[in-house]
């Protein structure tokens, strides 16, 4: 009985002491893992981020980058993190819904390997050709592709990123052969574009509207099933003649699987307070972005669905990370 008595004692001073550890929490330095280079969109979003998030909680928050595999090493180093609330990942619909359909070995599972905390921002992909090409309308653009098979050719960033996923989902619901050319970043995809290596390209549209309004790319069409209040005059696919067509790179915060429940509330709480603020959503809204955030249950369920969603679209299209 003694012996009983004490290990009930232990154990509530165990959980008084984790208690009173996340009450106090944060007490030192949080990480923000971006797993994308330095002043890429991912990188962008997580600065200001970190910025407003420092500032709430009272202690320094650095943006760590961890480059390499599409994302999949900064994933994989938060996945294999202490859950207690000091590593954070802002990571993206590749990393987290894509990436693991089109690895042949997974290093981790984006939804059994990582708690989630909350959606962050969505970014539409925008469909642009040259200012010299002859192609005005979405329409044009796939009537051409018909009438010259394996003629036309589109710049992609790399297989499972957003552009070459709405370029795979416009192919097929289509039904038009077009070439892909692999390019190594969106900087040198748009290149591409300009001096008419390749017919066309889809790009996130953070990146491509500067060049749209210097009038070097014009847009035919946006990815999402909303038009982009940056670009108001220019159609959707789906108002182009694909009513189905939605695709966008989205991004998220998460922790390693297992952190506490109460730092994962209060982180949840914190970021959706910095979304909320009217600068941040100025900032992110100026770039094309559209603000998200929302309930843990609800990334949840949405990040099953993505998951879901395009692991069903990948295995069904043969796309494969080339080795």
């Amino acid at each position: 009985m003694k012996h009983l008595t004490k290990k009930i004692l232990f154990s509530l001073t165990m959980m008084a002491s984790l208690q009173t550890a996340q009450a106090a929490y944060p007490e030192q330095a949080i990480k923000l893992v971006v797993p994308f280079p330095a002043g890429g969109t991912t990188d962008v979003l997580a600065r200001t981020l970190a910025a407003k998030l420092s500032e709430r909680v009272g202690q320094p928050v650095v943006v760590d980058n961890r480059v390499g595999a599409g994302g999949t090493i900064g994933a994989m180093a938060v996945a294999k993190s202490a859950p207690d609330g000091y590593t954070f990942i802002l990571g993206t619909s590749g990393t987290h819904a894509v990436n693991y359909a089109l690895a042949k070995k997974p290093p981790y599972h984006p939804l059994n390997d990582f708690s989630a905390i909350t959606t962050v921002a969505e970014v539409p992909n925008v469909l642009v050709v040259s200012s010299k090409s002859s192609y005005k309308t979405l329409a044009d653009l796939i009537a051409a592709a018909k009438a010259k098979p394996g003629e036309l050719s589109h710049a992609s960033t790399g297989i499972g990123a957003s552009p070459s996923l709405s370029f795979n989902v416009l192919k097929a619901s289509s039904n038009i052969d077009v070439i892909e050319v692999m390019y190594k970043g969106g900087a040198p995809a748009l290149t591409a574009i300009f001096a008419g290596e390749v017919t066309f390209g889809f790009d996130g549209v953070t990146t491509s509207t500067p060049h749209i309004k210097a009038g070097t790319l014009r847009p035919l069409a946006v990815s999402s099933t909303y038009r982009i209040p940056t670009l108001p005059d220019v159609p959707t696919v789906a108002e182009s003649g694909y009513p189905d067509f939605d695709v966008a790179a989205w991004y998220g915060i998460w922790a390693a699987a297992n952190t506490p429940p109460a730092i994962v509330k209060k982180m949840n709480a914190e970021f959706n307070a910095i979304l909320n603020m009217p600068d941040v959503r100025e900032k992110f809204q100026s770039t094309g972005a559209k603000m998200m955030g929302g309930s843990v249950e609800d990334f949840v369920a949405f990040n099953k669905k993505e998951f879901d969603r395009w692991t069903t679209f990948i295995r069904a299209s043969g796309m494969t990370l080339q080795d």
